[in-house]
């Protein structure tokens, strides 16, 4: 990956946008990573490989868990939420 001050961004773009055909540009403020600059087609192949967070978090129709939470005992009184 190259790497290119912000500065350098402002002043020559055409050549980050030829820097970025072969790989993405990491363009930095004051010494650190602020932005990423790629084609397109870079960023629609990453974009292919999102999954949405009910992807993430769904489970197979035949996943078998078990789950067994423990018995509340019976001295305990439970009461209803009090709103003042």
């Amino acid at each position: 990956m190259t790497m290119m001050s912000s500065r350098e961004f402002n002043q020559d773009r055409s050549k980050a946008k030829k820097l970025a055909d072969d790989g993405p540009v990491i363009i930095t403020d004051r010494g650190k990573p602020s932005h990423v600059l790629m084609t397109y087609d870079e960023y629609l192949q990453l974009a292919k490989h999102r999954k949405s967070i009910a992807e993430l978090i769904s489970m197979d129709a035949d996943d078998d868990i078990d789950f067994d939470p423990p018995k509340l005992e019976d001295d305990r009184e439970f009461k209803p939420m009090e709103f003042d």
